[in-house]
C-alpha cells in the first residue's frame, strides 16, 4: 500500500514539473521576442546576436551550422556570414562590410576581399554601408565615371584613397587590380577605345613573335601586338626611347628621331647620370667570407 502511494506521488510530481518547464519555455520565448537586437565589435569582426541567432538555438539544427564541434564555418547562403563553433554551440558572425568569409580552413577566422573567393553558391551579402566613393566600407572600387578606365578607390572603414593604374593598364573590377585592357574586359575601356593605334596585318610567322611598334606621339612608349592582333602599350625607363630599328629600348640621345625627347624634362647632366650610373659600392669587409666559424680540421 505504501509502495503504491509512493508511485502515485512520484507521477504527480513529474507531471507538475513538466508543466512548469513548458511555462518557463513560453516565458523565455516571450522575453526574447521583446529584446532589441544586440550588436558588438570584437577583434575587427562584428558579432550579431538577434532573431537570426535565436532561430538556430534548437539543438537538432546545430549540426547544420557546426559540422565539427569547434571551428569557423561559412553560411550556406550569405558569403559574408559565418559561424564560430565552440563545443557544438555557435555564434553568428558577420565580416566587416565589403569583406567575405574565407573558408579555406575551419581553424582560421579570416575575412578577405571577395576577389578570388567563390561566392557563387552563397551570393547574398549584408546591407551595404556606403560613403563617398565607397559603395561598401572595405574594398577596391571603380571610378564612378565609366569612361575613367585607370582610376579606382581603395576603401578602408569607409575612407578612400584614389589610385591611378600605370600607363596602359585598366582597373579590373573582377580582380581588383590593374590589368591589360583586353584582360580587364571593362566596357568602354578596350584597346581600341584607349589607344589611337591598331595592330597592322601580319602573317602568322610575324604574329608569333608579338611584334613591337613605336608610339608615334611618345618616344618613351611603344605597342606590343600580342599574337599580332591585341595591342598593349608598354614603355622604356626614364631617359630611354623605343628604337624601331632594333625593336628595343635604348638611350634617347642615341636615336636620331628621339634625341631631343627629354630636352624639357632632364638636363644633360641628369641624362649623363642615367646613362652612366656610378659603380655600386663594394660590401663592407672587403668581400671576405662572412660565414661564421670554420670547418673543423
Amino acid at each position: 500500500m505504501k509502495k503504491a502511494c509512493f508511485l502515485c506521488l512520484l507521477v504527480c510530481l513529474t507531471t507538475a514539473t513538466a508543466l512548469t518547464r513548458k511555462q518557463e519555455a513560453a516565458e523565455q520565448s516571450r522575453r526574447k521576442a521583446s529584446l532589441p537586437s544586440l550588436k558588438r565589435k570584437e577583434e575587427g569582426v562584428t558579432r550579431t546576436v538577434d532573431e537570426e541567432q535565436e532561430k538556430y538555438e534548437d539543438e537538432d539544427e546545430l549540426s547544420d551550422q557546426c559540422p565539427e564541434p569547434n571551428g569557423y564555418f561559412p553560411d550556406g547562403e550569405q558569403c559574408d556570414k559565418y559561424y564560430d563553433c565552440r563545443d557544438g554551440k555557435f555564434t553568428v558572425k558577420l565580416c566587416p562590410d565589403g569583406l567575405v568569409f574565407n573558408d579555406f580552413s575551419p581553424q582560421h577566422e579570416k575575412c578577405d576581399l571577395p576577389f578570388g573567393i567563390d561566392c557563387t553558391k552563397r551570393p547574398e551579402l549584408q546591407k551595404p554601408q556606403p560613403s563617398p566613393h565607397c559603395p561598401r566600407m572595405h574594398g577596391y572600387f571603380a571610378h564612378e565615371d565609366s569612361r575613367n578606365c585607370d582610376t579606382f578607390y581603395y576603401c578602408v572603414e569607409g575612407k578612400y584613397n584614389m589610385i591611378t593604374c600605370p600607363d596602359g593598364l585598366v582597373f579590373s573590377e573582377k580582380t581588383g587590380i590593374c590589368n591589360w585592357p583586353d584582360e580587364a574586359q571593362k566596357k568602354g575601356c578596350g584597346s581600341r577605345e584607349l589607344f589611337n593605334f591598331t595592330c597592322p596585318k601580319v602573317d602568322d610567322s610575324v604574329a608569333a613573335t608579338h611584334p613591337r611598334y613605336p608610339d608615334t606621339e611618345d618616344c618613351q612608349y611603344f605597342y606590343v601586338c600580342v599574337n599580332g592582333e591585341i595591342p598593349r602599350r608598354s614603355g622604356c625607363k626614364l631617359g630611354q626611347a623605343f628604337d624601331e630599328r632594333t625593336g628595343k629600348c635604348d638611350w634617347a640621345r642615341k636615336i636620331p628621331e628621339c634625341k631631343d625627347w627629354y630636352k624639357d624634362q632632364l638636363t644633360d647632366e641628369e641624362l649623363d647620370a642615367l646613362e652612366n650610373p656610378p659603380p655600386k659600392p663594394k660590401p663592407a669587409g672587403g668581400g671576405q667570407n662572412r660565414r661564421k666559424g670554420s670547418r673543423p680540421t
